[in-house]
């Protein structure tokens, strides 16, 4: 009898489920989360080479923070494409082929001889091979899982992001021990042995899609995304609406930071219109409609955005702080990563296997409430000149808390309200979303703290009286870094100053460094409950109780039957 390519790949992954469904496959999911820790891991290890980057390489702050988001920017530029592809060519190929850029992007960040080859040579390739490879760790779960187990292969994965705390403080001992260069290195050897591992993973016959590659879609995506997060990440260095000394250009007398950020969204309503054109004529669009109309969908996406928006903020607000200002070395910061490592494992993991009935909407209500009193915590663990360890400590553990249980709910909140088809595809979707919520957490914070410190020097400098007018107009061209109050007085070493109005700037400065980086966590804070609003729209999805009757009608009952 003839068998169809569709039936082999419907009775291959019959055999897969019901395999599966007697005992849940551990080599597969060990493997899966090397992958993911891989991708979480290298932006624990750009933080680490905050100092490194200074020193070696010149690196300002807003270099840092380009640093920092180019890689969620490229890789939720492309997440969706890279879902797409898994879906047309394989996951398995997709899976290998995101490794083989992310181990060459480690190799070029370690022989990199400028911040401009780090940035747009290096972080752009891990995030081109991060879009191609956490899509397929996302789409390979359904096909290798099933059932309950499936939910804790998902639960997994989000532990990965604790796991991989592991990762920051082995690097940050190389670092200490052989420098910034051998860290990359070393992160690169790691792709290379995870790619060893991808070929003992079970085969399964996938069916894939013949429908054509929607370019078009994926360069709307891309070129919307970028636009949008560039504008947002440069309003430190190019303003708000009057423009820095940093803008490239100007348009029509203003700062370009908004201007190309509302581009940004313009393309993303294009996109929005495109796609559906492409689903109406029975392609597979880059961001389908159900996506956007589902709003149990939408609450999982913005659960999965939240999540490393939190994450973002840390990167951006806690490690150059501890760093360039408190002066903790890469061991001491990487040595946090654990402490938010292992309740971020424990309960992403925990949650569904410990309590699977638990309702989502709760868990992940109850997670975002824990992560806005992290980032309350955090703020008030910054001090003039340094940090308080204690509440570092304390604001580190509180954020593997939330953040481990939100995650435990937020891949599988979106599976469970997707049709078949959709809910393969949505491993791209969701890491689109966690690279875009990543890259906000960056952009958005990062410019309230470069602008707020800014922005607050010049404003208390004007209000004081002791620093004369001359002084002022200095500072008006000048974006000021966050650094050590060392850093803060090389900055104005070339202004034609008095002592008197040196040693007040000092001052002004480090007042408007607190206040700024305070501020940067509240704003954080309020954005992650903001996420609170979209929880109703998760199913509740309660066992229905058995009616206790009474022994006389249960025999009559039982009578008629």
């Amino acid at each position: 009898m003839h068998i169809t390519q569709t039936q082999r790949a419907s009775r291959s992954a019959g055999d897969v489920h019901a395999a599966k469904s007697a005992s849940f496959l551990v080599l597969p999911i060990i493997i899966l989360i090397l992958a993911q820790m891989g991708a979480t891991g290298d932006n624990g290890a750009l933080s680490l080479a905050t100092s490194a980057l200074t020193s070696e390489l010149g690196a300002t702050t807003a270099q840092i923070q380009l640093a920092n988001m180019v890689y969620p920017l490229v890789g939720g530029a492309f997440m969706i494409a890279g879902g797409l592809a898994g879906t047309i060519l394989g996951w398995a190929r997709t899976f290998r082929g995101g490794i083989v850029l992310c181990a060459l992007g480690e190799v070029v960040l370690a022989l990199s001889p400028s911040m401009e080859v780090f940035i747009w040579g290096g972080r752009v390739l891990v995030g081109l091979g991060a879009s191609f490879m956490i899509p397929s760790v996302l789409g390979l779960i359904p096909l290798i899982y099933q059932g309950s187990n499936r939910t804790v292969a998902f639960g997994a994965i989000g532990a990965a992001s604790g796991l991989s705390a592991l990762l920051p403080l082995g690097l940050g001992v190389v670092m200490e021990a052989a420098g910034m260069r051998a860290t990359f290195l070393t992160l690169a050897a790691y792709f290379a042995i995870v790619l060893a591992c991808s070929f003992a993973l079970p085969r399964i016959e996938q069916e894939r899609s013949k429908t054509s590659f929607d370019a078009a879609g994926v360069g709307l995506a891309a070129v919307g995304l970028f636009l949008l997060l560039i504008g947002l990440s440069s309003i430190s260095s190019w303003g708000l609406v009057a423009p820095l000394a940093g803008a490239p250009f100007t348009i029509f007398g203003i700062s370009p930071a908004l201007p190309v950020a509302a581009a940004g969204v313009v393309v993303l309503g294009v996109l929005v219109a495109v796609e559906r054109r492409v689903e109406a004529k029975g392609g597979i669009p880059v961001l389908p409609s159900v996506f956007l109309t589902t709003p149990q969908v939408r609450a999982g996406l913005v659960a999965c955005a939240l999540t490393f928006f939190f994450m973002g903020a840390q990167s951006i607000l806690m490690a150059p702080y501890l760093q360039l200002v408190a002066g903790w070395s890469p061991i001491a910061v990487g040595g946090i990563s654990i402490v938010t490592g292992v309740p971020t494992f424990a309960l992403a993991l925990g949650i569904p296997k410990l309590a699977p009935h638990a309702e989502p909407r709760h868990v992940i209500q109850a997670g975002y409430v824990v992560m806005a009193l992290a980032l309350g915590v955090m703020a008030f663990s910054v001090t003039l000149n340094g940090a308080n360890p204690l509440l570092v400590y304390l604001g580190a553990f509180l954020a593997g808390v939330g953040a481990g249980t939100v995650s435990s709910h937020a891949s599988n909140v979106v599976a469970t309200a997707l049709p078949e088809r959709e809910a393969s595809q949505s491993g791209g979707i969701q890491s689109t979303m966690r690279n875009v919520g990543q890259a906000l957490g960056v952009a958005l914070l990062g410019a309230v703290l470069l602008f707020g410190i800014t922005g607050a020097v010049r404003e208390k400098a004007a209000a004081d009286p002791s620093i004369s007018t001359k002084a002022q107009e200095q500072l008006a061209g000048v974006t000021i870094d966050l650094g050590s109050n060392r850093t803060f007085e090389d900055e104005i070493s070339k202004l034609d100053l008095t002592s008197t109005e040196r040693d007040d700037l000092v001052s002004i400065e480090a007042d408007a460094r607190l206040d700024a980086v305070r501020t940067a966590y509240v704003v954080g804070a309020a954005i992650v409950l903001a996420g609170l609003a979209t929880t109703p729209a998760i199913a509740l999805t309660r066992q229905p109780r058995r009616r206790r009757m009474h022994p006389a009608r249960a025999d009559r009952s039982g009578s008629t039957r």
